[in-house]
């Protein structure tokens, strides 16, 4: 059972002024196992209530949030257990590089984008004859938000894409943005299960470009200099951050939910970070409350492990330079690129695999100039 000095109390909901506010999570935590077993129609949770005097003029996101984050464990709706199964005498399916993406049930085009380009899944080689690794892409998803429908139902093409290539690991959980954090928890207990002896875990978003081979490169030189070094965790890392207060944005959140800074964080867009990590990043979350920011959730549960994440330069999780995207040099320190849509990825990509001319634009040109930049 956790101890008071296991809960997140300075980082977490830090808003609460008085210690009796916290007792509706001491008290759930003190009678339920932590991995408590939630279905995923677990009845909403009004224990916070009477601590957050604005709960009824939150945005109605927020105040869902509130009433569900005691739901940790949801029940698969697709599910990818035989991901990294092979022969066990050899390790020879075991991935250096599971890529983590996550996605939503209507965003087809970016997933297969992904397919055909950074995210192929098997083995690929490092730049410039680098040793390269074996790379697994899965893609997590919950269902669609019937909120912000009506939805055409594509439950039955998504079934016929996880048969097609199965990659796709489906939760009974809204998909909303303040659910995000739930994609990060249930891979983690996938991970664990089914994927355990990944060495590096890439965790972004699909609409993402990721120089894959050169952030192999990049962990090689890593685990080569500081050995595994397991608790690597590298992204663009933001310091400081204080909480958005204003109600009409889409990362509001209230002064009686949080107060103070954020500790450090990698933004959005996409990290990576060690199989090691992983677990015990899994194991911590346990003792972590939920925020509705996946990002910053992150930084909190890094936060109580005592590690710092890693600055890299590479993760351009905000874009280039305006003046600067459709130059094809400018790609040549990239990591990670955020954002790109599905034909910018296979342009890129194509570019990457055959550059042309440093002078030819790579997006905003005519059709001429496009088809000579990728040819």
């Amino acid at each position: 059972t956790p101890t008071l000095r296991d809960l997140q109390l300075p980082l977490v909901l830090t808003g609460l002024p008085h210690f009796d506010k916290y007792l509706c999570m001491i008290r759930r935590l003190s009678t339920e196992p932590p991995e408590m077993e939630v279905s995923s129609d677990c009845g909403p949770d009004k224990c916070w209530l009477p601590h957050l005097p604005d709960f009824n003029t939150l945005p109605e996101q927020m105040r869902a949030f509130v009433q569900s984050m005691h739901c940790r464990v949801y029940p698969f709706l697709m599910n990818q257990p035989r991901m990294c199964a092979g022969n066990e005498s050899t390790g020879a399916e075991t991935p250096m590089l599971l890529m983590a993406i996550k996605s939503q049930v209507g965003n087809f085009e970016n997933r297969q984008a992904i397919r055909e380009t950074w995210g192929r899944s098997g083995w690929v080689k490092g730049e410039h004859g680098g040793r390269g690794g074996l790379v697994r892409t899965v893609f997590l998803l919950g269902r669609q938000d019937s909120t912000t429908g009506p939805h055409p139902d594509l439950g039955g093409l998504l079934m016929l894409e996880s048969q097609r290539y199965g990659d796709i690991l489906q939760w009974d959980f809204r998909d909303t943005f303040f659910n995000l954090t739930l994609k990060d928890l249930l891979f983690w207990h996938w991970l664990q299960n089914h994927c355990p002896g990944a060495q590096f875990v890439f965790k972004g978003d699909d609409d993402v470009f990721v120089r894959t081979s050169a952030l192999l490169d990049y962990l090689h030189k890593q685990r080569e200099e500081n050995g595994m070094w397991s608790d690597l965790f590298v992204g663009d890392v933001i310091q400081n951050a204080m909480p958005n207060r204003q109600p009409t944005t889409k990362y509001y959140i209230s002064e009686s939910f949080y107060k103070g800074a954020y500790p450090p964080y990698a933004g959005g867009g996409g990290v990576v970070y060690s199989g090691a990590l992983a677990m015990r990043l899994r194991q911590v979350s346990e003792r972590v409350r939920l925020f509705p920011i996946d990002d910053v959730y992150l930084g909190m549960c890094l936060h109580r492990l005592g590690v710092a994440p890693i600055h890299h330069p590479g993760f351009y999780t905000f874009d280039l330079p305006e003046t600067e995207r459709e130059k094809p040099c400018a790609y040549s320190s990239v990591l990670l690129v955020h954002k790109r849509n599905p034909k910018e990825m296979l342009t890129l990509w194509k570019w990457l695999q055959s550059p042309p001319s440093p002078h030819l634009s790579l997006f905003h040109s005519n059709s001429n100039k496009i088809n000579s930049t990728v040819s």
